[in-house]
């Protein structure tokens, strides 16, 4: 198959904003890839070739995208910087420059998908010494033969910013319109369950592309791989968490640290934050303290993990650990100043066995007898069984005296459904005006925050799509021992620049932050329609995906609630 088919489905799937004829364009194109036996190609329609449990990127930069543009077409880096402040997309230079070249196009021969595929596989892979011009040359490869439009979503799958409008849950509804077509619904939702335990869009069309779900639902949970993990939903009294969760109910103290998918296979740990994120070297202390106070050669864990404070002997906040989950280098250092306490509160799989719909009072004994507890190091989730709302209620109090944020209560027979806020678990936590929104542009600062990207443009979730809802410039912090800076955040959302008009940056949405806000108002200035009201980033949160921030409908409750 040549490289051109799978840019007209780029090109149809671009031009319309209406998701069903984008899942009807996606299944018809999936039967094609059937037929050619390359389950590995659908990576390709949401700018990949991998699955999402491998959290590798390209490591193409805006920076780098200009070397190679001006290296392929033999142009000058300064005209293509130019031509990138008016267009704001390397992929449309791409086209044009490709365009302009087209006579010597003319010999050169057609791009298969195996050669895009396979030169994209040995960019992600390439690493260490000489990496950059190794990579670069793999790129130039692809755009000596790529025609305009080719080299425009080469370019924009690099990004990682393919612009077609393309979710997890679009491929999802495609794959079951493509083979379930009498059972469309059904499949969508067990389609969801598969991929939810597998991250990996290559296995689920593999079965899927048979068309019955006894083949579809082979898939399922094994040590070394993450899955997306239970979510809870908010509720605001006791009554409302007993309501949902009936009783009695196993109630636990919310941590305010951050999740960790703990497997093993073996005598190998890994361990993954919950947006698949691979995190085992960070925390060898996490493995050290596993291998020593967790009985089982196989299992699946899930668990919070906390930063405390060795002198005080006191629970530290989510901002002070996140700096455990970025740093590369000097691992020994930082677990002397930040030292963590694993609390383990599920068991998915042990020894062999599957324990997802085994009900949660089982789980929790499995965790009991298994779990070794090591003061300050490892022990299960602190929790209490009861009926009685006064017992929950200081239960609830004691856990914020102690400074955590908040309780869980959940559903004594309930099955872990990955992936979903599905009700048998809930978090009451104290009534704090915080959302978690992504940011999706940026404003340069200037006076003493000059050379700094340091006011964000934040959006909520709708459906597929991220809609505006407000610009937040307080809340990090200018000296680096008080927290997350303006300085580091401007080195994170750096690479992720996709557009520059003035002064405004725009970015792939791949930044978490959670904002406090005073309230919200209606506004026509934003693509919500609403606007936060004294904004400020209270936390950045890199254990958190696009998929887990705020929705619009969240937001509509919010307001809702303000107005009563």
């Amino acid at each position: 198959m040549y490289y051109s088919e799978f840019v007209e489905v780029y090109e149809k799937l671009a031009g319309t904003t209406k998701r069903l004829e984008k899942t009807t364009i996606l299944a018809d194109f999936l039967k094609k890839l059937k037929q050619k036996g390359k389950s590995q190609w659908i990576y390709l329609l949401i700018g990949k070739v991998t699955g999402d449990y491998d959290t590798r990127e390209f490591g193409i930069s805006g920076q780098l995208t200009i070397k190679a543009l001006a290296g392929a077409y033999g142009i000058s880096t300064e005209k293509i910087l130019e031509r990138f402040k008016k267009l704001g997309d390397f992929g449309e230079i791409a086209e044009e420059l490709s365009e302009k070249r087209k006579q010597a196009a003319l010999f050169a021969k057609r791009l298969d998908v195996d050669k895009v595929f396979d030169n994209l596989i040995k960019i992600l892979s390439i690493d260490g010494k000489g990496a950059v011009e190794k990579k670069l040359d793999l790129v130039s490869e692809l755009l000596a033969s790529a025609s305009g439009k080719e080299a425009k979503y080469i370019i924009r799958t690099l990004l990682n910013d393919l612009r077609i409008g393309v979710s997890t849950s679009t491929i999802i509804a495609a794959l079951a319109e493509a083979f379930f077509p009498d059972k469309k619904e059904e499949a969508a939702e067990r389609l969801q369950e598969t991929y939810d335990l597998a991250n990996d869009f290559a296995l689920i069309f593999e079965n899927a592309s048979h068309g019955n779900f006894k083949e579809s639902d082979k898939i399922s949970i094994v040590p070394g791989r993450p899955i997306n993990v239970m979510l809870a939903v908010k509720v605001s009294s006791i009554d409302e968490a007993f309501e949902v969760c009936g009783k009695p109910a196993a109630i636990e103290q919310k941590y305010d640290g951050f999740r960790m998918l703990i497997t093993k296979k073996g005598n190998e740990i890994s361990l993954f934050t919950r947006r698949l994120e691979n995190v085992t070297k960070q925390f060898p202390d996490v493995v050290s303290a596993i291998l020593k106070n967790v009985k089982g050669d196989s299992f699946v864990l899930d668990s919070e993990v906390v930063g405390y404070d060795k002198k005080t002997s006191k629970y530290k906040p989510f901002e002070s650990i996140s700096q455990r989950i970025k740093r590369k280098y000097d691992i020994e250092k930082i677990i002397e100043e930040l030292p963590v306490e694993i609390n383990i509160f599920d068991v998915m799989y042990y020894e062999g066995k599957d324990f997802m719909s085994v009900p949660f009072k089982e789980r929790r004994k499995l965790v009991e007898k298994i779990v070794k507890t090591e003061k300050w190091k490892i022990r299960p989730a602190v929790q209490i069984i009861t009926s009685s709302n006064e017992e929950a209620i200081d239960f609830y109090n004691e856990s914020l005296k102690l400074g955590e944020e908040g309780i869980m209560v959940k559903n004594l027979d309930s099955p872990y459904k990955s992936g979903r806020k599905v009700g048998y678990i809930v978090k009451l936590k104290p009534e704090l005006k915080d959302l978690d929104l992504a940011i999706v542009g940026a404003e340069h600062g200037t006076g003493k925050r000059a050379g700094w990207l340091t006011s964000y443009i934040v959006a909520c979730r709708s459906g597929d799509r991220l809609l505006e809802i407000g610009k937040v410039s307080s809340g990090l912090k200018e000296k680096e021992e008080e927290g997350t800076t303006y300085r580091e955040m401007t080195k994170i959302i750096k690479p992720l620049i996709i557009e520059e008009k003035d002064s405004i940056v725009r970015i792939k949405p791949k930044i978490v932050v959670s904002v406090n806000y005073q309230n919200i108002q209606q506004s026509p200035t934003y693509s919500s329609g609403f606007a936060l009201r004294f904004p400020r980033i209270t936390h950045y949160r890199p254990d958190r995906s696009i998929k887990d921030i705020t929705t619009i409908e969240e937001i509509k409750k919010e307001v809702k609630k303000g107005k009563r």
